[in-house]
């Protein structure tokens, strides 16, 4: 099976998009948690890479989770193997409509 990497959005892509005033889709800032979870990271991590407040955040980890995109060890939220899945579709997805 080959495996495709993906680059993650650095920081200042997100902020460039949030700069724009467009608002994300729900698939976008999933793709968004799922991308800074990569290499682990705590939620408060997730909050400010992200942009946005600790309740939807906290929602979206809780939906991630229970789906099996992201999973919790402790402090730290990491994205598992069908989280990274979902990240390839939706990467395919972003470019076939650019």
């Amino acid at each position: 099976m080959s495996q495709v990497f993906i680059r993650a959005d650095t920081r200042a892509e997100r902020l460039e998009r949030f700069n724009h005033k467009e608002r994300r889709d729900k698939f976008e800032i999933i793709a968004d948690v799922l991308s800074i979870a990569r290499k682990g990271a705590r939620k408060t991590q997730i909050v400010y890479n992200a942009n946005l407040n600790f309740k939807i955040v906290s929602e979206y980890l809780s939906f991630l989770e229970a789906k099996g995109f992201i999973g919790n060890t402790g402090r730290n939220y990491t994205t598992t193997e069908k989280g990274e899945k979902f990240l390839r579709i939706y990467k395919e997805m972003e470019e076939l409509f650019a």
